[in-house]
């Protein structure tokens, strides 16, 4: 029987972060081969994580990576089951991680593709087990809800200081401005607008919207002229479009200038943007 030192435990914690009562046994029924006390450890959090499996994960937070240069990023809506895990560091390095892999290994066509997935930086390990290691140590179902990705151009994000809510934006343009990019993505987490252009609201939520307007305007202007009450329908129409699409909405940190004119006098312009909050009803 191998002995097994404080130090060879520390090495083995050290190497998977599990407790060390963990790491001691591991190494006991391993006869102190550390290769084997890592597959058992990992075995382990596989049947935990099994087990945890089809528990309700109501909880969680937003995963955001950029790469240096601007060019590609990753979101992701990473769930668990309660706020504390949530806001465990070991939860949060993983959302970020995770969206690190959808901005290298694409999107994935269900959540159940992402984990099946080789990890983008850890060979010979899947999406399933790195996220059983921190399952392992944490005790709750983890699991991957949405994703978004962008690539070429400029990308950018920010993540609320929570991690309830986060947004990735992709410019087209050849400066890189990340601190730009982030007061963007930052203006959208709080203003919540619904697209980033007229042209890109749905014609026949304009066109609701519109009678909205027409029934708010007759209401109020009655006995005035028919082609009065049609202007302060529009009128009103008019202001409902700047409030709510993306391009026209006064930027959060200088109302003076919109959105758009911020990004065109920096030579951006705005292609798309995805904004996940956790909890949020999804189609």
């Amino acid at each position: 029987m191998a002995e097994i030192t404080p130090a060879l435990v520390k090495t083995l914690r050290d190497r998977t972060n599990a407790p060390f009562g963990d790491c001691k046994k591991a190494l006991v029924e391993a006869d102190g081969d550390m290769d084997k006390a890592i597959e058992i450890l990992r075995k382990k959090n596989t049947a935990i994580q099994a087990k945890a499996s089809g528990r309700e994960t109501g909880d969680g937070r937003v995963g955001l990576w950029v790469s240096e240069d601007g060019s590609t990023g990753g979101l992701i809506d990473l769930r668990c089951e309660s706020a504390p895990v949530a806001k465990n560091e070991m939860f949060v390095e993983l959302a970020t991680d995770l969206a690190k892999q959808v901005a290298m290994k694409g999107v994935a066509a269900s959540a159940q593709a992402m984990v099946d997935e080789a990890h983008h930086s850890q060979a010979g390990k899947t999406v399933k087990e790195r996220i059983a290691d921190v399952v392992g140590l944490l005790r709750e179902n983890i699991q991957p809800h949405r994703m978004g990705r962008y690539e070429g151009g400029q990308v950018g994000g920010y993540v609320h200081h929570d991690g309830t809510v986060g947004v990735l934006v992709h410019c087209e343009g050849t400066k890189s401005d990340q601190a730009l990019l982030r007061d963007v993505a930052m203006h959208i987490v709080a203003r919540t607008p619904m697209a980033i252009s007229r042209d890109k609201v749905d014609p026949a939520l304009i066109e609701r919207e519109r009678e909205v307007s027409k029934a708010q305007a007759a209401e109020s202007s009655k006995g005035k002229p028919a082609n009065i009450v049609e202007k302060i329908a529009e009128n009103r129409l008019n202001t409902w479009l700047k409030e709510s699409v993306l391009e026209e909405q006064p930027f959060v940190k200088d109302e003076s200038k919109t959105v758009g004119e911020l990004l065109k006098a920096a030579g951006l312009k705005l292609v798309s943007f995805t904004r996940f909050k956790v909890g949020e009803a999804t189609a």
